[in-house]
């Protein structure tokens, strides 16, 4: 896999980007089925212990992490846009039935595109602010979502 630089379009967005040699449609496959999505989503010592998702425009998810300490922390968003094999699009803005959250952190834009025989696999987290952008990134965004992507790539891999 190749790590190449890619500048955010602005201070709110955060991006991450890998060339992958497995097939978009395995990597979208680990990204919308549950029992995939649970065995590479979460970087250890933290897991995934459920995912429910309802991959349309419009369905809503819940992935469940747990950490270390068995506290489970549920994630619930919204599927803005879906195009098989290519885009996924959602946030956290909204939860079932276009609820919206107690507070809106960010809109994540992933991207599946055929690059030399391999998927160019791009991550763009865009956040409602600059400070939730900074936060994020503190948080150890490009860490955690680096570690998980290895996973990904993995487990994709052996589909």
């Amino acid at each position: 896999m190749t790590f190449p630089t890619v500048t955010p379009t602005d201070d709110r967005e955060l991006v991450l980007t890998r060339l992958i040699d497995v097939p978009r449609h395995k990597l979208f496959r680990c990204w919308t089925e549950p029992e995939l999505i649970v065995q590479w989503f979460t970087p250890p010592p933290w897991k995934t212990v459920r995912a429910e998702l309802d991959v349309r425009p419009g369905g809503s998810s819940c992935i469940t992490m747990q950490g270390p300490d068995g506290t489970e922390v549920p994630n619930r968003g919204l599927y803005l846009d879906v195009v098989p094999n290519e885009r996924l699009v959602f946030t956290d803005a909204y939860t079932s039935a276009w609820q919206p959250s107690v507070k809106p952190f960010f809109t994540c834009v992933l991207t599946f595109e055929d690059e030399d025989g391999k998927t160019r696999y791009t991550a763009r987290a865009k956040h409602w602010t600059a400070e939730d952008c900074a936060s994020h990134d503190k948080m150890g965004l490009h860490e955690g979502w680096g570690v998980a992507t290895d996973q990904l790539a993995a487990l994709a891999a052996t589909l």
